[in-house]
């Protein structure tokens, strides 16, 4: 509940109590019940629109409404309500003026007490002095939490935006990178093989074969140094696959297939959704199994795993028939498993390779999903 709103409810129940206490209900009931009505409706009526005028309509508000308190006071025969109805303006001047101005309207409220005898006013008005500072301090401490909070928000919205901004600004300054990766690299391979292809076709034509064979093989090294510049400058450009990851490790395995190694795609489970970062470390995982299998491991087949069946976690397995590890090949050797391991350990997965010379090799992926 907002401040006014509680400060509204406050003001319809002190109306309400007004009578109780008053010595004069009987006699100046109607007086009362009318002073106190105009009161109470300019304090819920007339505080909200005084809250968005400037400072000399709030000033304008306390003059009014601390006369008429006064008034409803001396009518009600100091009843309670009145009371809380001088409580209220108390609390609606720390909300509208500075807070010296909130604690001398709270020190002159006790001044009502005057017509009374002196030892009796004089307790009254301690009394009253201490409900007006207790009201005008927790209102304060009130205000200043609320102006806490939405400062805090703000600060956290600006966070927000210049994160926002920090990370558009490391994103297109990457973009940057790797378009001058492969303008300098890749197009420069590029060239030299479409001139090598040009020169080894005009030499064809002279029938000097052996001169035409060699500028072909120059061609393709320059290809795959073409490739290797591929690969390097676009692993930034990742981003999530449109397509089921059970369909792009099927394409994967087609593709291996049509390599040279028939590859086979099982599914265990129930296909569920899960991270965009787990399945791109999943197909990454399979990507490079594969790779490996078609380089060194001399398979027969392959089978790539996908298994759901753990409650919260998703495990894929790279299996093939091949030669398995030997000495001169251990398992940590080069950068795609290295980097399989980084990015696996970052989502609070694992890798393990299991293999015994001549009896093909696993690679087994596991991570949260």
């Amino acid at each position: 509940m907002s401040v006014n709103r509680a400060l509204a409810v406050l003001t319809v129940v002190a109306y309400v109590t007004l009578p109780l206490g008053s010595a004069r209900y009987e006699t100046l009931v109607l007086p009362t019940l009318v002073a106190g009505l105009v009161y109470a409706a300019i304090a819920i009526a007339g505080f909200p629109w005084v809250q968005k005028r400037g400072r000399a309509w709030a000033i304008a508000y306390v003059c009014v409404q601390l006369p008429l308190g006064f008034t409803l006071f001396s009518l009600s025969g100091a009843a309670v309500g009145a009371v809380l109805l001088l409580v209220v303006l108390v609390c609606h001047t720390v909300l509208l003026l500075p807070l010296p101005v909130a604690f001398g309207v709270a020190v002159l409220i006790p001044l009502i007490h005057l017509p009374m005898a002196p030892i009796d006013g004089l307790r009254e008005g301690l009394g009253t002095l201490a409900v007006m500072v207790f009201a005008a301090v927790v209102t304060e401490l009130v205000v200043r939490e609320r102006r806490a909070r939405e400062e805090l928000a703000e600060a956290h919205e600006r966070l927000r935006v210049q994160a926002a901004q920090a990370e558009e600004l490391a994103t297109i300054q990457e973009r940057n990178r790797v378009a001058r990766d492969i303008h300098d690299g890749l197009g420069h391979h590029l060239t030299v093989v479409q001139m090598m292809v040009q020169a080894a076709r005009a030499v064809i034509g002279t029938g000097d074969t052996e001169r035409a064979d060699g500028m072909l093989a120059k061609a393709q090294d320059q290809s795959r140094e073409a490739l290797a510049e591929v690969r390097r400058s676009v692993s930034a450009l990742r981003e999530p696959r449109p397509e089921p990851l059970a369909d792009a490790l099927r394409a994967l395995a087609d593709e291996a297939s049509a390599a040279g190694v028939p590859t086979g795609l099982e599914v265990r489970g129930t296909a569920r959704d899960t991270r965009a970062e787990v399945e791109e470390s999943l197909f990454r995982a399979a990507q490079e199994g594969l790779t490996n299998v078609r380089k060194h491991a001399r398979a027969k087949a392959a089978t790539v795993v996908l298994d759901y069946a753990g409650a919260d976690r998703v495990r894929l397995e790279v299996r093939d028939d091949g030669l398995g590890l030997t000495g001169d090949s251990p398992p940590d050797k080069g950068f795609g498993l290295v980097g399989l391991r980084e990015r696996v350990a970052g989502l609070g997965g694992r890798v393990a390779v299991d293999s015994a010379e001549g009896h093909g090799l696993t690679l087994t992926v596991e991570v949260p999903g």
